[in-house]
């Protein structure tokens, strides 16, 4: 059996909100399953609206938020082993890229001396020397270099700028998993396809696999191989990333591909998604059911199985495919 390069088992995450004794509980993840393969980097992208449990995801990928129910195992290592935890070959294995680049970086700090830090600290290199190389060199693949870094500050590059030496960064320890969390939202709208870009050239020169976390489908649908849909907390569809988006299974991703604009269409309608609402979070059946136009009775009453339909999985008691694609 091959193994894993990261597997995801039935994690979940509660936050409690308010006092112990008048508190409500929020299950901001909840029994959330995915995997990626050792053998072939891949960039997986999860998506789905704000609050849906997407950033929570990845602070327990990043060890920042421990599960409270379910394993996470990375090369075979489980989180749950704190006994033969080694933080620095974790911090080797997995690199994160951050939202907003301004605020990764201080301003009063020079930009290349966190590249310095992470190349010296972390052992990749032994001296200033190697670490030259190893910075320039990684600048490079991104389009910048570390004549044009060195000695700067933060104000003087620009947000898209910012975000390559991000990601530059990231792939000095030669990571086999980069945890990138809503990368483009802050950059112009100009710059997010060379963001996006980076990633697939990235992925294969460095074979590293990418998990990419976005609301904004139309990247995702470029730059993914598979696809992960979260909704209040819930992972309601997963599989290759065409089949989701060409024609998607469940009733929630398709109003999110419904959403996006096409080009050639006159598209006015404001996207508004809907808001968070914590009784949404603690239904225990279908939470897609009091928004969904195919609910039935049943819908209302228990939660739906993840079901297999060909390479994808889907909850749902009336998956939009044909019953030809479910798996035998």
């Amino acid at each position: 059996m091959t193994q894993k390069l990261l597997e995801v088992k039935n994690v979940t995450k509660i936050f409690r909100i308010g006092g112990l004794i008048r508190g409500k509980k929020l299950v901001a993840v909840d029994d959330v399953s995915l995997e990626i393969e050792q053998d072939k980097p891949v960039i997986l992208s999860i998506v789905g609206e704000s609050g849906c449990g997407k950033s929570t995801l990845c602070k327990m990928l990043l060890r920042i938020h421990k599960p409270e129910m379910g394993d996470i195992v990375l090369s075979g290592s489980s989180y749950a082993d704190k006994k033969n935890y080694d933080p620095t070959r974790f911090r080797l294995d997995v690199q994160p890229i951050f939202q907003n680049p301004y605020e990764a970086f201080s301003a009063r700090k020079r930009v290349d001396s966190y590249l310095y830090n992470t190349a010296l600290r972390l052992g990749i290199a032994k001296s200033r020397k190697e670490a030259d190389k190893r910075i320039d060199e990684v600048l490079q693949s991104v389009g910048m270099s570390l004549a044009v870094v060195k000695g700067k500050y933060p104000t003087q590059f620009s947000g898209g700028e910012l975000q390559r030496i991000s990601i530059a960064r990231a792939l000095i320890t030669r990571p086999k998993l980069i945890i990138a969390d809503e990368p483009v939202s802050a950059v112009d709208a100009s710059l997010k396809m060379n963001i996006v870009n980076l990633f697939k050239e990235l992925k294969d020169k460095y074979n590293v696999s990418f998990i990419y976390v976005t609301h904004d489908l139309s990247t995702a649908y470029y730059v993914s191989d598979y696809m992960a849909t979260l909704y209040r907390g819930s992972l309601i569809e997963y599989g290759p990333a065409k089949e989701i988006m060409d024609n998607p299974a469940h009733p929630y991703t398709e109003l999110l591909v419904n959403a996006v604009p096409r080009v050639g269409e006159k598209w006015n309608q404001e996207l508004v998604m809907p808001d968070m609402e914590e009784k949404e979070y603690a239904i225990t059946y279908c939470k897609f059911a009091p928004r969904c136009p195919y609910a039935t009775d049943i819908c209302r009453q228990t939660r739906p199985d993840m079901r297999e339909f060909g390479s994808r999985k889907v909850l749902c008691y009336h998956p939009l495919v044909s019953t030809e694609e479910e798996a035998v």
